[in-house]
Formats: structure tokens, C-alpha cells, sequence
């Protein structure tokens, strides 16, 4: 396995160029895939790049992002919660207003048209928090594909909502039981299916990882936050935000958020990990930027949760999209360059943001922007009051209800 270099990447001219040829972010991406699987990334590459060059196809997303999702997706002031932190003005990117009740929408409006340009006749994903499944699900039934989700057996039982709309939705749902039945596992079969299927079947995969291009192109569809974020806080303040703030599972709602401003040198950047238990309990968070080292799985180098000799660690988190033992090659390599600062909420932390925001805004967030909430209350009170800081509230609660029920003893 490879090993990070003890000092800081070397500072680019422009942290928004990458990746390389190769699929590279400095030592990080890349394409570690099957032979079999080769040819169809390759193809994918060429699709993506021609469809990038074709007016058509950008308008194609943009009116289903207006139509279908409901984009722009609003910016909204907290105003108790600003007013209760003593300290920054507290933005919230809304994107758990999107349908579907996420941001993935937007990654899978994106892939679709792709895979339709493609001629590919069946999709299959993975999910954990089962966000990414119903977003696949949505899409295959509006644009009639068929579709095959790979779950962690864990994610369908902590997850019964989004189980019960992805069937809801005509999607076949495959608990997966190998491991500890969580998303790396259901990434893992998503891919043996993929080898086996290779002629007909496209993979929209969920996060800003894998094998090159996936990082790349999700990032692309995902930056329509930041591009939305930059607009709507020169109206709203007159200037970009000082400050930065999303949760850290795969990265792909932390990469659309802090894409479009990664050269604005005035605005820091907080990506939040999940830190479960705690850094010095043994596999008790997913913390792998924090507590991880360079590896690879899934098809790309990056930042991993491994023992000495390589194998990956289980990790835990209560938040089941947070919940992977990796991260997209891009953090990993914006990390090394120190662009973006990186740090973790613990599942206690998580829950009393929750519990936070639900009771001082009247909006319940997922468990997943609820870690990046838990940062947001950290460093608020210490900024000015005329600073502000925006943060990707990129899921709704419905789907966690029952896991914060069970942790907080409630009775429903």
C-alpha cells in the first residue's frame, strides 16, 4: 500500500483542473479495475466527455433540475440558531428541499441522461442511506429502465423507509449480508454485478469515488450546489461566504459545495467526518481522512480505514450514508494540499445537532448534514458577527427517524 508523503502536496495554480489524464488528483484516483471492466470505463470517459461538449445535454439537465428536482434549492438564513451561537451568520444550502429529499438527485438526473446517450438498458447502484437508491429508483421509473439496488442488509433494516419507496418505485432491492452489511459491501456486489454485466448495464455509482471518471463526473453534476451557493450569497450578502461546512461520507455533496470556490482563497472549507464512537475506540468511527491512510478499493487510491497489512476496517457510524470506510480521491488530495480542513463529529454530537436544529428552526435534518451541523456550532460563536458561514443541509430526516428514536429512547 501506498503511504502519504509527512509533508503538504505541492499548492497548484488552480485546485478546480483535476484530475489528470489518468484520472489522477496529485497520487490520488486513478483507475483500479478488472480487466473486464476496462473497455466499459473507457467508454464511459469518451460518453462523458462528448456529452460534456454538447449544449444539448447541459440544457437536458438544467431543465430537469428547474422541473423535476425543484433547483435552485433555497439559501436560508437560521436566524435562532445564528442569534443563539453569539457569533457568525448561519446559512443552510437546502438541499434536502430537492425531490427525492436529497442531493443526490442531482448526481442521478445527470448519469441517467448519460446512460440513455449510452444505450444502456439497465441500471444497477449501491446505497446506504438509501437516499442515492430512491434517487436511482426515481429516475429509472421517470425515464422507464429497470433497476437493481445493492443495499447493506444492516442499511435495509436501519433504513426501512427508503427500502419501502425504492420498492415503491419499481426498483429491485438486494440485501446484502457479506461484511458487516453496510455501504462498502453493497458497493462491492454492485460491482461483480457490473462485471457481469457489462454489455447493457450502467452503474450509477453515488458518491465522488471509484474508478476514474466517476469522481470527476459526479463532482460536475454535484457542483450545481456551489454554483447556486455563489449566486445566491452575492444577493443575499454582497460576497462570498468566509466559511464552508458539509458532512463527509463518499464526498459528493462536500465536493459540490466547496468545487466552485476551491480558488477563492478567502473562503475556508470544513469537511466533517463521522466520528462514531470516537477516534481512539477500535472500529468505532469512519473517519478515514482523520484516521485512515492511502490504499485502494473501489477502483481509485485514496484515503482508507485499513489494518498494517492492507485489509479494510469495518468503522461505524450511526449515519448510514456516512458509513463507508472511504473517501473520493479528491478530498483525499485536497486534504494533502491542505485546501480543505477536515475534521469529525462523534454520534452524540450528531444527535444533539439534530435535536438542535429541529427544535431552534423547525427543520429535522438527516443524521448525515447533522455531523456538520455539530461543527457549525463548534466554530460559530468564535467568528464575527458580520462573517457568515453556509452549510450543505443535504438530506431530511424522515429517513432516520426510527435509528434517532432508538438512540434517544423514545417510545413511537
Amino acid at each position: 500500500m501506498s503511504t502519504a508523503s509527512s509533508t503538504a502536496a505541492a499548492t497548484p495554480n488552480s485546485f478546480r483542473t483535476g484530475p489528470d489524464e489518468r484520472g489522477f488528483f496529485g497520487m490520488f484516483g486513478g483507475r483500479f479495475v478488472a480487466e473486464t471492466l476496462m473497455p466499459l470505463i473507457l467508454e464511459l470517459e469518451e460518453a462523458y466527455e462528448a456529452a460534456k461538449a454538447d449544449p444539448e445535454f447541459g440544457k437536458a439537465i438544467a431543465f430537469l433540475n428547474t422541473h423535476y428536482s425543484g433547483r435552485p434549492s433555497p439559501l436560508y438564513l437560521a436566524d435562532r440558531i445564528t442569534r443563539d451561537l453569539g457569533g457568525a451568520k448561519v446559512y443552510f444550502k437546502r438541499d434536502e428541499l430537492n425531490h427525492t429529499g436529497s442531493h443526490k438527485i442531482n448526481n442521478c438526473l445527470g448519469q441517467i441522461l448519460l446512460a440513455r446517450r449510452m444505450g444502456k438498458t439497465r441500471i444497477i447502484a449501491e446505497t446506504g442511506a438509501g437516499q442515492h437508491g430512491v434517487a436511482v429508483a426515481t429516475v429509472c421509473a421517470k425515464f422507464e429502465l429497470p433497476c437493481e439496488i445493492y443495499m447493506g442488509a444492516t442499511d435495509v433494516e436501519r433504513q426501512a423507509p427508503n427500502v419501502a419507496r425504492m420498492k415503491l418505485l419499481g426498483a429491485k432491492v438486494n440485501p446484502v449480508t457479506s461484511g458487516a452489511g453496510t455501504l462498502k459491501d453493497a458497493m462491492n456486489e454492485a460491482l461483480r454485478d457490473w462485471v457481469t454485466n457489462v454489455r447493457d448495464t450502467y452503474y450509477i455509482i453515488g458518491t465522488a469515488a471509484g474508478p476514474h471518471p466517476y469522481p470527476a463526473l459526479v463532482r460536475d453534476f454535484q457542483s450545481v450546489i456551489g454554483k447556486e451557493v455563489r449566486e445566491q450569497m452575492m444577493a443575499a450578502e454582497g460576497r462570498l461566504p468566509d466559511v464552508l461546512v458539509a458532512c463527509i461520507g463518499g464526498g459528493s455533496n462536500a465536493i459540490g459545495l466547496f468545487h466552485p470556490f476551491l480558488d477563492d482563497a478567502s473562503v475556508r472549507m470544513y469537511g466533517v467526518e463521522a466520528g462514531g464512537h470516537g477516534l481512539d475506540v477500535e472500529n468505532g468511527h469512519c473517519a478515514s481522512l482523520t484516521g485512515g491512510r492511502p490504499g485502494v478499493l473501489h477502483g481509485n487510491r485514496t484515503y482508507l480505514l485499513q489494518t498494517e497489512d492492507g485489509q479494510i476496517l469495518e468503522g461505524h457510524s450511526i449515519s448510514a450514508g456516512l458509513d463507508y470506510p472511504g473517501i473520493g480521491p479528491e478530498h483525499s488530495w485536497l486534504k494533502e494540499t491542505g485546501r480543505v480542513d477536515y475534521v469529525v463529529a462523534t454520534d452524540k454530537e450528531a444527535l444533539d445537532a439534530l435535536q438542535y436544529c429541529t427544535r431552534m428552526e423547525g427543520i429535522i435534518p438527516a443524521l448525515e448534514p447533522a455531523h456538520a451541523l455539530a461543527h457549525v456550532m463548534r466554530i460559530a460563536p468564535k467568528l464575527d458577527k458580520e462573517q457568515t458561514i453556509v452549510m450543505n443541509l443535504c438530506g431530511r430526516g424522515d429517513k432516520d427517524l426510527f435509528t434517532v428514536a432508538k438512540a434517544l429512547g423514545m417510545k413511537i
